[in-house]
């Protein structure tokens, strides 16, 4: 099953990739958003899949059952996902005042009417 989630992630990984090698703001962005959610999903997949069996401590346990999953990435997925959501939106927002100030979305564009700092 791993397999097959490995090939999810290179797949998310490599679209996300070719998207953040266009010129173009917007599919900059959704680049870097799929490449957030494969590394968030390779993370997941780190702590094992496992049907049936949550990472629960059971009454009068020191530690999980055998096999179970790990929780912590669990709990950094949690966080991570905030996070980016939260840097997802502030560059949103920055693309929006880029496009509004240059009336373009090319990012060529952008970098060829910027005024010279000196």
């Amino acid at each position: 099953m791993e397999l097959v989630w490995c090939i999810v992630i290179a797949t998310l990984v490599s679209a996300g990739v070719f998207l953040m090698l266009e010129r173009h703001l917007i599919r900059f962005l959704f680049g870097m958003m799929i490449v957030s959610n494969a590394i968030n999903l390779a993370i997941f997949i780190s702590g094992r899949l496992t049907l049936g069996m949550p990472p629960l401590v059971k009454a009068n346990e020191l530690i999980p059952a055998l096999g179970t999953a790990n929780p912590l990435p669990q709990a950094l997925i949690l966080t991570a996902i905030v996070i980016g959501f939260s840097c997802l939106l502030f560059t949103l927002i920055l693309t929006y005042r880029a496009i509004k100030t240059f009336k373009t979305a090319d990012m060529d564009a952008i970098y060829d009417n910027e005024e010279p700092t000196s």
